[in-house]
């Protein structure tokens, strides 16, 4: 391979060079070399010595051989060049053919011009020869001349082959002939620089293109395009643009803006903006019209009604009435039913609570007995990609084919203030690249021999600038290292590494300035081992090795720092146990948050006061509030052990957050409980304790039935998502509320019940065994007081919202902040960064660092087809690229195209065609690939086997190989020239099938087709998850594309598709959960408040609060993925939490709290106070300031994702769920909630007490005062 350094383009010029005098006379007819001459060393190649002499005739024989070599044209002319240069021009043209040949225009020309620089006759025309040396026969040889050019044909020379690409590199001819010329100027310099040792020019040749002296001519001959209408020059569409067809613009960016926002933004925003003009016309109408004549008799009768109330008194103000209004008695039966159920059930408990507790528990402990089938989910695969998915389907089919991708180590060795590289670092790093070789793993003792991908079958894939020198610091000279490196990253195809795949400089070298990367700031070293099924021995094994990598690479990074350098890395293990670290991290916090939440709850519950002397003590709820959190663990273990029995494996997501939802819900439910308690045992003081926890029970039951079924059925919609990781959560989190719900409203009303009695027989709370020697306390003292929270609800809170223009404002303050959100909603990015998965402090962070900053390369992508006979040829030409008669929209030249626009395909490099390295490996004019023994049609040539053994394939084939595909093998014979190009290495013959091709192709001999191959490119380098999302939808587009314009089953394969195949449906899935689940909501709500318009109200209040979420997702950069899905699922049943109990309140207010209005608010302003007082309190400080001191913890975490997706998350749901639920709901009620209803009394006996019912509202100054008599 060597021997095609700088494309040996340059030997072709000195074949024909001949020794002679220093050119005299420039005019046609005339040479200025002729004959080799001598050699400038004894390692050089033959020089021509200066002759200014006639052209001269040729032999017949010399003269066929002329125009075998050069064409038809030179069959008459004289010519300056003898047999053996012409021989030595035909040696060099087929090696530069081994590349260009696929180009017939790039070839043509390439032959043309140094045809005419070997043999025309006019030779001294544009050929001035400056300056001669000494051969080592002692003779004068040409060392440096003026080659003049006609710059239109250099550049048309220069066009015809800049976009020819190399295969086996996935590049261009260009960077191998041309060093990367961007210009024709840069090309022929490249082919002119005197390049002896390394296969090319052994003199300088200059083209000098600003001035041109009068005696010379410039060469100029009519330059063939690569896009001509000539079949015999027209180049493929992937080597030339203007061959190619045209496509459709992409779509994947047709996003309609107006300006910098998008359209459905500024409609959201005008929107808005026009209803609340609307609004704002209609209240002031409305407000006009009161103030109206036809307003003020009636005004002036409701003054005199209400005894003369003071005009400047505003509605909603609480005044003193006359007597209590009587109102209108309605009743729902659904109600009536579910709260005489509820009583029943609640009757049942209080009486017997030991049987119910016992019976709980071990209704429980069944159920938790599934823990022992318990497994827990890690695989990512397993857990964002359906089974049944399509992009699972096909990640299949390439294992099954093509095998598991590879498992990648990878490195970075960085020097951020300077070179990186120097003697001494490459001396050091070859011994670190030789002892990870040498590493044995512990259990299995294998070593990277052992384990790693072999091409070949001979050397391991060890992607590494020291496999620039051979993998072998031995071929280090401490000299001349940097001339290798610029020659090797110049020309990757002449420093074949000992796997024979050329290395791109970009995937080894980083920080690159300037295309020097000899001072470059990092190496990228990466080692391939093999990969295969999950439980195979090779993982294990791989693994097992890993282990060691891992701790080896820790100690170089020390080794590096003391160099000054810094060392990054990752091995195939490293992301799992980093993530495992960082959840580790998090139980912590999680348990920490959940201990402060535990002990607000506990010390809420019993309003401990000091002031409370030693009935603190007694009424202290410590003890029923950690009853309350083991229902919560219960129900969370109860769900777990019976769908671990199903075998519905747990998730880290369920995990962690199953446990706050649960909690958020059942604290709820223990607030509403206690409270209305307190305001049964002050309605019904002398009733046993079993009939107030009834009572009790009646009057909350429905609510938590309420708050319980939308919640379960919201969350049990979830279970019909194909992604596993949301599915599981939906299923889990439905088993825990359903369990929780059931456990509240048994269990916990049987130790509400023994609690009530601890407080009434005077025990201590945690020690119910111990009693305070005081006096009997009667039921009536047990009454609590009203707490401050509760007061300021009742007195300042709920009437300050109700007035008229509050709730004006509340309404148009909502609905902007929802109409914003909405209008951010566009903006929301999706994808999770793996560095905010892992924790701050992690290894990892930098190596992702840095491969960002470093990696400038992309992740290749396969095309991959299914099912297609590429035997016949009629398939041959929908797949290939690089022959003239190949489909105009086959599969390569659709990929070419895409390529060319990058920014919209993210394809960077041209795609690697074995169809066409195939079909160009038969070429006899590469008369180095396909050989058969002589004699033979069935057994190879060895690769370095001499001529005179072998006959080339397809040199006598009839019809003869052309690059319109006619006479290439079909059926059967393609299979068998295809077996034994797929075992040809690539040296001498580039195009050979082994390394680069071995797992690219499936044939099947048995029924003559290909069951699947790929096609190999790469993305552009990826910088951001924006970047992987759009990545993987165009490389669909694009399969798409291919597979409508060629009939063949085409998709896309990388390693990453699959962990981004949720993206695709993302928005869609966020979609249709959350409106399944607002159905749900506004179906049960409507059917248990009685009220459709109720129902409707607290749907959209949930919808609001979800919107508004998503809105501070924007602003607080939360990305969109499964993680902040299930978060927003779980804001759909926490919103519900927030609304529902407020609303059940509403539609059944509670009648000793409604009398007290005792306000001149009617219809639903009256009941939404009332709401407000009965359980107001509750949810505020229930669920709102529990999960505030819960959320709060959670900002101390080390971990990135639970400071993102969690503490951001959680804290805005606090916040926007209790300002909607306490703040816009009350006010949308008012406004829109349907009528009310009665709630009906049972026949337990009450004892009622109008005195003690009263005394619940009394000013607190008196409440204490009985307190203190109380306790005297």
């Amino acid at each position: 391979m060597k021997s095609l350094c700088i494309l040996v383009l340059g030997m072709a010029m000195w074949a024909g060079l001949v020794i002679a005098a220093i050119t005299d006379v420039h005019q046609a007819g005339t040479c200025a070399m002729y004959k080799n001459c001598g050699k400038k060393s004894f390692f050089g190649a033959q020089l021509p010595c200066p002759y200014n002499g006639p052209a001269t005739t040729l032999e017949p024989d010399t003269r066929a051989a002329l125009v075998d070599i050069c064409g038809s044209e030179w069959g008459n002319s004289d010519v300056c060049c003898d047999a053996d240069q012409l021989e030595n021009l035909r040696s060099n043209l087929k090696k530069a053919e081994t590349l260009i040949s696929s180009c017939p225009a790039c070839q043509a020309n390439f032959v043309q011009f140094f045809c005419s620089f070997s043999c025309s006759p006019n030779q001294s025309q544009f050929i001035n020869i400056t300056e001669l040396g000494k051969a080592t026969s002692g003779g004068g040889i040409v060392t440096e001349l003026d080659y003049f050019v006609e710059p239109a044909v250099a550049e048309k020379f220069f066009d015809s082959c800049k976009d020819v690409k190399f295969s086996a590199t996935n590049g261009y001819v260009m960077d191998l002939i041309g060093g990367g010329a961007k210009n024709y100027k840069e090309f022929l310099k490249f082919l002119g620089d005197e390049k002896p040792l390394l296969g090319g020019s052994p003199f300088q040749i200059n083209f000098p293109w600003e001035d041109t002296p009068e005696e010379i001519d410039r060469l100029d001959f009519e330059a063939k395009n690569c896009a001509s209408g000539d079949e015999r020059y027209r180049c493929a569409c992937v080597d030339c643009p203007g061959a190619c067809p045209s496509l459709p613009p992409s779509n994947s960016e047709s996003h309609c803006h107006i300006g910098a926002l998008p359209c459905f933004s500024l409609a959201i925003i005008l929107l808005y903006l026009l209803l609340l003009v609307v609004f704002i016309l209609i209240y002031k109408s409305i407000i006009q019209f009161n103030r109206g004549p036809f307003y003020k008799p009636e005004r002036l009768r409701l003054l005199q009604e209400n005894g003369g109330a003071s005009e400047d008194e505003e509605e909603g103000d609480i005044v003193e009435a006359s007597e209590l209004v009587e109102r209108e008695s309605k009743t729902y039966r659904l109600h009536s039913i579910l709260q005489s159920k509820f009583t029943t059930l609640g009757l049942f408990c209080a009486q017997f609570p030991g049987l119910v507790i016992g019976l709980s528990l071990l209704f429980v402990g069944i159920l938790s007995l599934g823990w022992f089938h318990f497994t827990i989910e890690t695989n990512p695969v397993r857990l964002w990609v359906s089974p049944q998915s399509e992009t699972y389907l096909q990640k299949q089919f390439y294992d099954e084919n093509f095998g598991p991708f590879y498992r990648a180590e990878q490195a970075f060795l960085v020097n951020e203030s300077g070179p990186v590289l120097s003697y001494e670092t490459l001396e050091w790093w070859f011994e670190v690249e030789s002892n990870i070789t040498a590493i044995s793993s512990p259990v299995y003792g294998v070593k990277f021999d052992d384990i790693c991908l072999k091409p070949t079958d001979e050397a391991c894939v060890v992607q590494s600038v020291t496999q620039y020198f051979g993998g072998d610091f031995d071929n280090v000279d401490s000299d001349a290292w940097q001339d290798q490196i610029t020659i090797c990253t110049s020309n990757p195809v002449d420093c074949l590494p000992p796997f024979q795949q050329p290395l791109k400089p970009n995937m080894i070298i980083g920080g690159v300035e300037d295309g020097d990367y000899v001072n470059a700031h990092a190496i990228i070293i990466s080692w391939v081992v093999n990969n295969d099924d999950e439980e195979s021995t090779q993982v294990a094994h791989a693994m097992d090795w890993e282990q060691e990598l891992e701790a080896y690479l820790l100690d170089v990074q020390e080794q590096a720092a003391r160099r000054g350098l810094r060392l990054s890395f990752n091995t195939e293990i490293s992301l799992e146990k980093e993530l495992n670290k960082s959840t580790n991290t998090d139980a912590t916090i999680i348990a920490i948050s959940y201990i402060f939440m535990f002990l607000y709850a506990s010390i809420a519950l019993g309003r401990l006061s000091f002031k409370s002397g030693r009935r603190a003590l007694i009424e202290s709820k410590f003890t029923l509030g950690l009853f309350g959190i083991v229902i919560v663990l219960l129900s969370v273990s109860a769900s777990i052990g019976l769908f671990s029995i199903i075998g519905i494996p747990v998730t880290l997501i369920i995990a962690e957050v199953i446990p706050f939802l649960v909690l958020a819900v059942g604290v709820d439910n223990i607030f509403l409980l206690s409270h209305e308690l307190e305001l049964v045992n002050q309605a019904y003081p002398n009733d046993p304790v079993e009939h107030r926890v009834a009572r009790t029970v009646g009057k909350i039951g429905p609510s938590i039935l309420l708050s319980a079924s939308c919640e379960f059925i919201a969350f049990a919609l979830g279970a019909a998502v194909a992604m596993p990781a949301v599915r599981n959560f939906a299923i889990y989190a439905a088993g825990a509320v359903f369990v929780d719900a059931v456990l509240q409203v048994t269990m916990f009303v049987s130790a509400l019940t023994l609690d009530q009695l601890r407080v009434e027989d005077g025990r201590l709370d945690c020690l119910p065994f111990l009693k305070l020697q005081m006096r009997t306390v009667a039921a009536s003292a047990v009454v609590s007081k009203e707490s401050s929270l509760v007061l300021w609800i009742r007195t300042k809170y709920a009437p300050s919202i109700l007035k008229k223009e509050a709730k004006a404002i509340i309404l148009m303050v909502f609905c902007g902040l929802c109409a914003l959100s909405l209008a951010l909603i566009p903006k929301i990015q999706l994808g999770l960064d793996q560095r905010i998965a892992i924790p701050s402090d992690s290894y990892l962070v930098n190596y992702f660092d840095d491969l960002y900053d470093y990696f400038d390369s992309g992740p290749p992508v396969y095309f991959v087809t299914r099912e297609f006979n590429v035997t016949e040829r009629v398939e041959q030409k929908a797949l290939c690229g690089r022959f003239s008669t190949c489909d105009e929209y086959s599969l390569l030249n659709i990929l070419e195209q895409e390529r060319k626009r990058p920014s919209v395909s993210y394809i960077s490099e041209p795609a690697a065609s074995w169809i066409d390295d195939f079909f160009h490996w038969l070429n006899p004019q590469l008369d180095e690939c396909c050989r058969f023994k002589k004699g033979s049609t069935d057994e190879m040539c060895s690769p370095y086997a001499r001529e005179w053994q072998c006959d080339v394939c397809y040199a006598n084939k009839d019809p003869a190989w052309n690059i319109t595909m006619n006479g290439l093998p079909k059926g059967e014979e393609f299979l068998k020239f295809f077996s034994f190009w797929i075992d040809s290495p690539s040296d001498p013959c580039p195009l050979g099938g082994k390394a680069p091709y071995s797992n690219a192709v499936v044939a099947d001999f048995e029924r003559v087709t290909i069951n699947a191959s790929s096609f190999r490119t790469s993305h552009t380098p990826l910088r951001s998850q924006d970047d992987f999302i759009n990545a993987h939808a165009n490389a669909k587009r694009i399969a798409k594309s291919v597979s409508q314009r060629t009939g063949a089953e085409v998709f896309p394969y990388s390693v990453f598709y699959i962990f981004f195949d949720q993206y695709d449906s993302i928005f869609k899935l966020t979609t249709t959960l959350i409106v399944a689940a607002e159905l749900s909501i506004l179906v049960m709500s409507s059917l248990l408040l009685g009220s459709i318009s109720s129902g409707i109200v607290v749907t959209v209040t949930v919808g609001m609060i979800v919107i508004d979420i998503m809105g501070v997702m924007v602003v607080w950069g939360i990305s969109l993925n499964a993680v902040s899905l299930v978060n927003l699922v779980i804001c759909v049943g926490i919103g519900v939490e927030f609304c529902s109990h407020l609303a059940r309140a509403f539609m059944v207010p509670n009648k000793e709290v409604l009398d007290l209005s005792r306000s001149r608010m009617k219809g639903n302003d009256e009941r939404v106070w009332a709401a407000l007082v009965s359980v107001g309190g509750s949810v505020l400080s229930g669920i709102t300031f529990t999960k505030l001191i819960g959320v709060i913890v959670l900002a101390f975490t080390r971990s990135k994702i639970f400071e993102i997706y969690y503490f951001r998350m959680w804290l805005a749901l606090v916040i926007i769920g209790a300002s909607h639920g306490l703040v816009l709901l009350p006010v949308a009620l008012s406004y829109f909630g349907g009528e009310g209803y009665t709630a009906e009394e049972f026949s337990i006996d009450s004892g009622r007490t109008e005195q003690r019912y009263r005394s619940l509202f009394e000013e607190p100054e008196s409440l204490e005062s009985d307190n203190d008599e109380e306790e005297r």
